[in-house]
């Protein structure tokens, strides 16, 4: 296994440079975060958004699938059959986007019940979209004998040194505009944002807070057992954070120093995504409602792993990593509530 470093991250950050959008940060009002069922003496803190949704793709998947990429450009390693990958969220979006920019061939597989509108959006990055079976295993096997056969270079969603590297790249940008950051909150699926960030923050002393839902806890759940195993997967946020095992990449950054895991229940991401809206017009996906949704889970629980709350004077950065969403969901609600 490779031990992600921060030779690494800082290796991504040249590499990609002028290649994805810098990390844009709005402050959150005081109070913003606190929920109103809180009682508890309110504590004076300083928390960002890291609109990171705003992303190429919309999500930072860009920054890792640019850098794996480029890496085997740099390296002559970037066949001519291009890249393939399996699937159809935002990992399959960003392999796609990245192999466009590069201008090599990008295929990618999905089961033959994914939704339209995705292989859509895929044709619209220039991939070309096969259909495969009814489950994701069986698009990913086929993918699999793809490369085999034709040489293609086989990406993946998170479980990769240069996917991960490339999303740590994030933190480097948000902990330039935030000077003295003490905190970053990030969602956890896989494990491959969660790796490059925790692996940079640790490298300045930063810590790292991985969010991921009660019934979707596979890190969490590779921390207490000391090895990744597969868990069973429901939540609202299982779209993008619905990983049924973390990496080992990711089990390792969470057990050094500074690393704290948290669980959120669905009813405070679903809450939390529905504030970013009423409050800021934010429209964003589960995954990165969850990690706000850490600041106000767990109010008056005895559970000690639920949800997160920020000492005095603390400076905060959530990172709000993806906003590929069906919006309609959220209910309008009249300016000024």
């Amino acid at each position: 296994m490779h031990q992600l470093t921060y030779g690494d991250i800082k290796t991504a950050a040249d590499r990609i440079a002028g290649r994805v959008r810098p990390v844009s940060l709005a402050p959150m009002e005081p109070g913003v975060a606190r929920d109103s069922r809180d009682d508890r003496p309110e504590r004076s803190c300083d928390v960002w958004l890291a609109l990171e949704f705003m992303q190429h793709t919309g999500s930072f998947k860009a920054r890792g699938a640019q850098n794996f990429l480029q890496a085997h450009r740099d390296a002559a390693t970037l066949p001519d059959a291009g890249v393939t990958i399996a699937s159809g969220g935002n990992a399959g979006l960003a392999c796609a986007w990245a192999a466009q920019q590069q201008g090599v061939p990008a295929t990618v597989f999905l089961p033959a019940t994914a939704p339209e509108v995705k292989a859509a959006r895929l044709r619209e990055y220039g991939a070309e979209v096969r259909l495969v079976g009814s489950e994701y295993a069986e698009a990913l096997a086929a993918c699999d004998e793809f490369a085999a056969t034709t040489g293609a270079l086989a990406s993946h969603a998170y479980d990769h040194p240069l996917i991960a590297a490339g999303a740590g790249t994030l933190l480097e940008e948000i902990r330039r505009q935030v000077p003295g950051l003490d905190t970053v909150v990030v969602a956890v699926g896989g494990g491959g944002l969660f790796a490059g960030v925790a692996t940079a923050a640790r490298h300045h002393g930063i810590r790292t807070v991985a969010v991921e839902p009660e019934n979707c806890r596979a890190l969490n759940t590779a921390i207490e057992a000391g090895r990744p195993v597969d868990v069973p997967v429901a939540s609202v946020a299982a779209d993008s954070l619905g990983a049924r095992r973390a990496s080992a990449m990711a089990l390792y950054a969470a057990q050094q120093d500074g690393v704290r895991s948290v669980l959120v229940p669905d009813s405070e991401i679903v809450r939390a995504r529905q504030r970013l809206w009423d409050q800021r017009r934010i429209a964003v996906e589960h995954a990165a409602a969850a990690a706000l949704a850490a600041l106000t889970s767990g109010l008056g629980s005895s559970h000690q792993g639920l949800g997160y709350r920020p000492g005095d004077g603390e400076k905060v950065a959530v990172v709000l990593c993806g906003a590929n969403t069906d919006p309609t969901d959220l209910v309008s609600r009249p300016a000024g509530l």
